[in-house]
Parts: structure tokens; sequence; C-alpha cells
């Protein structure tokens, strides 16, 4: 029986080290690549987008949450130095907070752009088709939101301590806290909850506008083969499957940090498998936007 736990455990440190080094690494690269095709038309003198502002934005958002969330954690499950400082948490909790809020933030800039992009009939909102300072300002109004509702953090994160009667002893690599959890936990999430259904709503929206713009020109768009799709089915297709990763993936982490707080519950496992979801979606999604970019060569079906 001992040696039966002995293997599961092994197992289970083997399955983190390699989920960690795989979401650190192929996420570090997806987003880097996100930001160079974004990045790309100031290079050569061309003029940006909106998408590609907001996009830009969102790659050093879910960078920043990929490194200051996934280097400690890796570390501590490969053991590879002493625990962090009390500043160290500090640091690395605000600044993963602060990213995850500009990274949903930023999301939501992207849906309601491509939703008033897309309603005919109004100048004003036609200019955010070729007007980058209108998102521009937006996402930098993200960031010094999430940076201003996250300023808790610094003051009650501390250290490393003990963790109950937990011995596993990757246990004090992780930060305390001495916020009163129920309370600034539901505190905490109103702002995403309003960031997340206004996403939704216009990413529905979204979709709504351009199924029924496709079935009007149906007629117009000539097949080219059997694999082939129109711009606005490849769009809305996009922009579901950004909107249901992130809210799939928010809603799983959101529900172990709820049992965390409420119960104190600091098993490890779920402190691990917590900050593992936490960092799905920056690992997901700049492969879903890349892979779906114009620019990108790719079988549509």
């Amino acid at each position: 029986m001992t040696f039966q736990k002995h293997v599961l455990r092994a197992t289970g440190e083997v399955a983190l080290k390699t989920t960690f080094l795989v979401q650190i690494g192929f996420g570090t690269l997806a987003n880097v690549t996100l930001f160079l095709y974004n990045v790309s038309p100031v290079l050569y003198g061309h003029k940006q987008k909106p998408t590609h502002v907001v996009l830009t934005h969102m790659a050093l958002a879910n960078l920043l949450a990929l490194l200051s969330s996934g280097i400690p954690h890796t570390m501590a499950a490969f053991l590879l130095r002493n625990p962090l400082s009390s500043l160290g948490c500090k640091v690395v909790y605000y600044t993963h907070r602060v990213a995850r809020r500009s990274t949903l933030c930023c999301t939501c800039v992207l849906s309601t752009c491509q939703f008033f992009t897309l309603i005919p009939g109004r100048v004003e909102w036609m200019m955010l088709r070729t007007d980058p300072k209108v998102p521009g300002p937006s996402c930098c109004f993200c960031w010094v939101f999430g940076a201003l509702t996250s300023i808790y953090i610094p003051v009650n994160v501390t250290g490393a301590q003990n963790m109950g009667n937990y011995t596993d002893t990757q246990g004090r690599w992780f930060c305390s806290s001495s916020i009163p959890r129920t309370g600034i936990g539901i505190l905490s999430s109103c702002p995403d909850t309003v960031f997340i259904g206004l996403m939704v709503w216009a990413s529905g929206s979204t979709v709504g506008l351009l199924r029924r713009h496709h079935q009007r020109v149906q007629h117009i768009h000539t097949p080219k083969g059997p694999h082939s799709c129109s711009p606005e089915t490849r769009a809305a297709h996009t922009i579901l499957m950004l909107v249901v990763t992130f809210v799939v993936f928010y809603v799983m982490n959101l529900v172990f940090t709820f049992h965390i707080t409420v119960f104190l519950d600091v098993q490890l496992w779920l402190i691990q498998t917590c900050n593992i979801l936490a960092l799905c979606f920056p690992t997901v999604s700049p492969f879903l936007l890349v892979l779906r970019d114009p620019r990108t060569p790719r079988l549509c079906s």
C-alpha cells in the first residue's frame, strides 16, 4: 500500500513538472509570436489595426501572467532554491493579479470592438475600423484598472508559512495571505463578473450579426472548395472559441479558488491545480489567435 502511494505521488510530481514546463515554454513562445504578429505592421511602417493594438496588449499581459505565476511554481515543483521572500511574494502575486485582470479586460475590449465595427449605419462606430487610438486608451485603462484594484495584494501577502498539517516540503514555496478571505474574494470577483458579462454579451451579439449577414450574402460567396469558409464564418468561430476558452478555464479556476478561500483548504494539490487552470488561457489563447489569423496559412473546415 505504501509502495502504491509512493508511485502515485511520483507520477503526480512528474505530471506537475511536465505541465508547468509545457505551459511556460509553449505559452511564452506563442505569446511572443502573437506580439510580433501584431507589432510587425509598425515595424514595416504601416498603420496598426484596432485589433492589432488590443492583441499586442493581450500578448504582454499573457506573458506577465505566465512568468509571474509559472516560474515560482515551477521552482517549487523542482525544488530549485529557497522559497520566495516576503517581498518576492508581494511582487509575484501583485504582478500576476494585474496581468490576469488586464488579460480579461483586453479580451472584453476585443469583443466589444469587433461588435461595434459590425454595426451598420453609425459613422462614429465605423471609426473603430481604422483608428487604433480608440482601443489603445481602453487597453491602457485595463492596465491602470488592474493595478489599482489589486493594490491590496502587496499589503496583505507575506512570505511562505507552515501549510498546516501538510508535510510535503514543496508547501513551503507558497506564499500566505492575511486577507479576510471570503469578503475580499467576493468583492474582488465583482469586476471580473462585469467584464465576463460584457464579453459574453458582445461576443454573442457579434456572432448573431455575422450569422445574419452571412445568410443575406450567402448567394454572393463562390465556393472555393470543400474546405473553404467565408470570412464571416471564420471570424464568428474565432470569437466563439476565444470566449468559450476563457470562460471555461476562468470558471474552473474560480471554483477551486472559492473552495480554497472559503473552506481554508490549503492542500498542495488544490493550490497547484488552481495555478495550472489560471495559466491555461494565457497559454492556449495565443495559439488560437495566431492560427486563426488571416496571415497564417491554414486549412479551414
